[in-house]
């Protein structure tokens, strides 16, 4: 198996652009939730200075009631404190979710946009991995660490303003440990940063080899290669495990090099305050403050430090996220050119994949307005690649697609669904009521137009049968249905889409014999009055067609009506042949 090529990753530029980007265009609740989370900050440090302070009235022989005044301060703070230190992680929480949610949102659309022709490059783990697990630990992010930071950070900062208001002496002595503070992330960030951009990578890696080996459980059966993926699979673990164990190893020794800085600061602190309290330059009470103050900051400062860790996870996965927003939109804009009818023209149509391999060569195939023309040949003939470039799926290597006079690019992306939709045997239906998965295709279709065109394609007979009719709730967690039952859905949408040009690429396959004739006359249904090329799967199908198009390792063999084909003795009578006596 090989390594599949992964989407594009932002550079830490760029990914610090985006969010700084997105908090701009919310400033004035950034503003608001800054100032918010500065009162709590300030109101946390009260009962540490009026604790220095009642040291020093007590050392002066200050009576008894000082302490109901420094209860009621100390009081007062915390309750002042509590409902400003909630209002400051709501504020928080709703500032970062905003963001997610509008991250979330851009990365899919453009995820919903990649071409076909990326997704089958790169593979679908990687990017479920950025939209599952990438979104998840920003999620844990913005819910759980980015409102202790912003607490750390302000408490760090006002308790250092604070320790200089006491002595500046007082203050510089708690600073001694800022450099050694600063040394242990010199130390730490350069060797964690790529250690957890590998761990993403190695996730999404995971999630390919899992996702591929299911997705094609029954060809790993059918060939015996349960122990081969396997392999793969454990390979792909293994090395996540291994990243992960590295960067716990990493962490743990940034975590001691950490505490000797806090050691280190208290001691000096205490040490200063010994000489300068001998020396009359400052009073007990603030040398008592100035401790407190430090010692209070190992929670703050070890979480700041120790939060390194989630911050450099959560920005290796923003650089992915954003990563997937800035892959380039290719598709045409259009020229609002308007096709004057539904004929679908082929003209010199060549492709080749990344192998570089012609599977093309140079195919002239034109549907009439209304005219039904089956593809049938061999398999690897090249009539799915046809119908896809057809059907806008992907682009050619050369050559031109029209409709009605105008080319796939002056259609445009927009222009292009309306005029032109294709249905393959990979049909998906989505969770939810039967009613709003088929409005996907026409938002503005009335219960009456839903019904009708499910009745066209012959599905009213089951779905008036359900529960809750065209209420039921269907897809995952809901009514189960059949692989022809789901086909049927798929025609529904496109009788309710109401393209000019309809492409069917193997889209009765899924059948099965019992069910074959009736989704084909299904698919008659949704697609009479419309110009159709269709992959055939049957030879029946090719029958009901106005014209048979034979095709061979890319090229055009030869093509008629069915019974003039037959009667030639050609390659599709042999295939004729072969599927009468099957």
């Amino acid at each position: 198996m090989t390594t599949p090529e992964l989407l594009p990753i932002a550079t830490g530029k760029r990914s610090w652009a985006y969010l700084s980007g997105e908090i701009r265009a919310q400033r004035g609740l950034a503003l608001l939730t800054l100032a918010i989370s500065a009162v709590s900050a300030a109101m946390s440090l009260i009962p540490v200075y009026v604790f220095g302070v009642l040291v020093d009235r007590v050392t002066e022989g200050a009576p008894t009631s000082t302490i109901v005044s420094v209860v009621v301060v100390i009081t007062t703070a915390a309750v002042i404190g509590g409902i400003f230190t909630a209002l400051s992680t709501y504020m928080i929480s709703k500032l970062g979710e905003r963001t997610l949610a509008s991250l979330r949102e851009r990365v899919l659309r453009r995820a919903l946009h990649l071409p076909i022709g990326t997704l089958e490059r790169v593979g679908k783990g990687d990017l479920l991995s950025r939209v599952g697990d990438d979104v998840a630990v920003m999620a844990k992010s913005i819910g759980e660490v980015i409102p202790n930071i912003v607490s750390a950070i302000l408490l760090v900062s006002l308790s250092v303003v604070t320790m200089l208001s006491l002595d500046w002496r007082l203050g510089l002595a708690g600073m001694v440990a800022i450099p050694m503070y600063v040394m242990a992330l010199r130390w730490y960030l350069p060797k964690s940063a790529p250690l957890y951009a590998a761990e993403r990578v190695a996730m999404g890696e995971r999630s390919q080899a899992l996702i591929s080996s299911m997705q094609g459980a029954r060809t790993v059966r059918a060939y015996g290669l349960e122990d081969t993926h396997l392999a793969e699979i454990d390979k792909a673990s293994g090395k996540a495990r291994d990243i992960g164990i590295d960067v716990f190893r990493l962490f743990t020794r940034f975590g001691s090099r950490s505490n000797r800085a806090e050691c280190v600061g208290l001691s000096v602190i205490l040490a200063a305050g010994f000489l300068l309290v001998q020396d009359e330059y400052v009073t007990v009470g603030q040398v008592t403050a100035a401790a407190l103050l430090f010692h209070r900051l190992f929670n703050p400062i070890g979480m700041l430090m120790f939060s390194f860790d989630d911050v450099q996870s959560a920005g290796a996965s923003l650089a992915r996220l954003v990563g997937v927003i800035d892959i380039p939109d290719e598709r045409s804009p259009g020229t609002g050119a308007v096709p004057v009818d539904g004929t679908l023209q082929i003209t010199d149509l060549r492709h080749s994949y990344d192998t570089g391999h012609e599977v093309l060569h140079g195919i002239d195939l034109t549907v009439g307005a209304g005219e039904t023309v089956a593809l049938v040949g061999s398999t690897g003939a090249g009539k799915s690649t046809i119908a896809a470039i057809a059907a806008g799926s992907i682009d050619s290597t050369s050559g031109t697609v029209r409709i009605g006079g105008a080319t796939l690019a002056e259609l445009g992306a927009k222009g292009l669904r309306r005029h032109i939709a294709i249905v393959s045997q990979e049909v998906h239906v989505f969770a939810g009521p039967l009613i709003e998965d088929l409005l996907l295709a026409a938002p503005d279709a009335s219960r009456a137009d839903v019904h009708a065109a499910l009745d066209t394609v012959g599905a009213t007979r089951w779905v008036d049968t359900l529960d809750n009719g065209m209420d039921t709730v269907v897809g995952e967690g809901g009514h189960e249905l059949t692989s022809a039952q789901s086909q049927q859905l798929a025609l529904a949408r496109l009788v309710l889409a109401d393209p000019a040009v309809a492409v069917l690429d193997e889209a009765t396959a899924e059948a099965g014999s019992a069910g074959a004739r009736d989704l084909e006359a299904a698919a008659a249904a949704a697609t009479r009055g419309r110009s159709t090329l269709v992959v055939a799967h049957r030879l029946t199908q090719a029958v009901a067609a106005d014209r048979v198009v034979v095709l061979e390792h890319g090229r055009i063999l030869e093509q008629g009506p069915h019974a003039e084909l037959v009667a030639a003795g050609g390659r599709y009578a042999e295939l004729w042949s072969a599927w009468q006596g099957r």
